[in-house]
Order: C-alpha cells, then structure tokens, then sequence
C-alpha cells in the first residue's frame, strides 16, 4: 500500500497481531455483515480491476480481524455490488463537499468503512457512528481517527438520533451529508419510517441522505444471500414503492435512484428494466433523499 491520506492512521498487520477469527462478530446481528464489504473493498479489485476504490486501510483491517477474505470473494456479485455503491458514495459525497467544503458528512452505521480517506479536503468534518460495540472495534482496527475525524455512538432505532449525533438543531443551518450503507435494509420497517422522518423534521434544507435498500421482495430471505447467509443478519426492509422513500415526512424529496448492479452484466442488465417496471422499484440500488424548503 502508498502511504494513507491525511486523516488516515492505519495498522499495519506486521505491527500487531491478529486479534481471534470470532472478534468482529458484534453483540447486534446487523454488525455481522461488516466484514463483507471490508473484504470486497480490500480485495475486490483482483476480480474486478475497473472497480477498484483504492482503499487504503482494509486490507491491513481485514489481516487484523484474521480474516483472509477467501469466504466473502466467492460471492462475486455482492463484491461488485459493493465497489460500485461504493464509488456512488463517494461521489456523492464528493459533489455534496464541493457545494459545501466546509460541510458536514455523518456514516451512519459505519462499520469499518472508512470514507474519509476520500472526503477530507482539508475543511470537511467527518462522523462515523454506529453501536457502541462497533464503535469499540473500530478503534481497535482503525486506531484513533484523525482532525475533523469524529466516532460516535448512536442507536438509529432510539428516538433523537440527530441530537445525539450533534447535528444541526435548527433548519437554518448549512446542509449536511448523511449516509447509510448496507444498514436500513437490516431494520424493521418502523424503525426505518421512523429514521426518515426524522431526518424529514431536522434536516437544514438541502441536506441530502444516501442509502441502499433491497426491494420488498428481499424480506425475509437473506438466508438465500450468498454472503448474507453467514451472518445472523435479515433482510427485514425494502420498499415496494418509490412514495414509499418520501411518505415518512412531508420535506423528502427522493432526488435520484441510483443503478448499482446493471454495470456488472446478465443478468443485472434485464433484472433491473425489469423490476422497475414489474415491480415499481430496482431489485436493488442506492437512493438520494433529499429535505426540502420549509
């Protein structure tokens, strides 16, 4: 690996020892999953070269957690899945701090992705924030996150997430960037209603929130995921409609729906025409919420 961006203070696996196979398995099913996008970000680029994102800290992370990657790269959609969502969000994020360079990016549910590497232009502010005991390994992995680099602890199923996070407490603030990768789809379907509308009430206008989902037809069926089905994680969520993405508060606005797996080929090329128009959503994709003038 080059040396890492400013901001980023990654292990190396020579200089510590790799803590038990069993370390990253969380006390919270959903953090199960985190070593699957990890491993796809460390190794993905040897089956998938063009989509390489260049992270410069999962590799040393996964050698921490003695963990070879071997599992995870059988699943070859889901790691081209996830270098592909990956580079929506960091464009996204990208674009929101060239809006706004001085501007605010919140992880939510951040496992051990580590954005910033990316993001930090010098001005922006980064949190990543996900259950306590994520958060706990994460310093382990990562080590102490650098300037303008904050972790946090937060429950996205308890009531005022926003102020415990510190996010803007009035609306006349600048915009915010808010993103959630591979986390609303683990959630019921109130707890999900209840984290946009949330978003939907405090959101400054103009802020924007980034997340995958899995349509309805998903639910209940992660034991038929490739990946998934190693975990104790369900696939508990997805949408059946687009309204469904704005109905939790009346300032959402869905700004865009972004394709993930139609790049990847057949039959991601037919499955996602097909499913917008039999279906009314994609199978799968990323969305971009957006909070509307007051």
């Amino acid at each position: 690996m080059g040396d890492a961006p400013a901001g980023i203070h990654p292990t190396s696996a020579h200089d510590a020892a790799p803590l038990p196979a069993g370390a990253a398995v969380a006390a919270h099913a959903v953090s199960d999953t985190l070593r699957i996008p990890l491993a796809a970000r460390a190794l993905g680029e040897t089956l998938f070269p063009r989509m390489a994102v260049h992270d410069a800290c999962a590799a040393d992370a996964l050698a921490r957690l003695g963990d070879d990657g071997s599992l995870w790269l059988k699943d070859r959609h889901s790691v081209y899945g996830i270098l592909s969502r990956t580079r929506v969000f960091r464009d996204l994020a990208q674009a929101y701090l060239k809006r706004h360079p001085a501007g605010r990016v919140v992880n939510l549910g951040c496992g051990l992705s580590h954005y910033f590497q990316w993001l930090d232009n010098g001005e922006a502010r980064m949190t990543d924030a996900d259950l306590p005991d994520v958060i706990a390994l994460r310093r382990e992995i990562l080590g102490p996150p650098g300037p303008r680099h904050e972790l946090l602890e937060v429950d996205l199923c308890r009531l005022g997430w926003w102020d415990r996070l510190g996010l803007p407490p009035g609306r006349g603030a600048a915009p915010v960037f808010l993103m959630s990768e591979g986390v609303l789809m683990y959630l019921q379907p109130d707890a999900v209603s209840s984290i946009l509308a949330e978003f939907g009430e405090r959101a400054p206008p103009g802020s924007v929130f980034a997340f995958d989902a899995m349509c309805w037809l998903a639910a209940g069926r992660a034991k038929q995921h490739p990946s998934v089905r190693h975990t104790r994680a369900e696939i508990a969520w997805g949408p059946r409609r687009a309204r469904d993405l704005t109905r939790p508060h009346p300032r959402l606005r869905l700004a865009a729906t972004h394709q993930v797996m139609e790049g990847y080929g057949w039959p991601y090329s037919v499955i996602g025409p097909a499913s917008r128009l039999l279906l009314g959503v994609p199978f799968y994709a990323l969305y971009e919420l957006r909070a509307g003038d007051d």
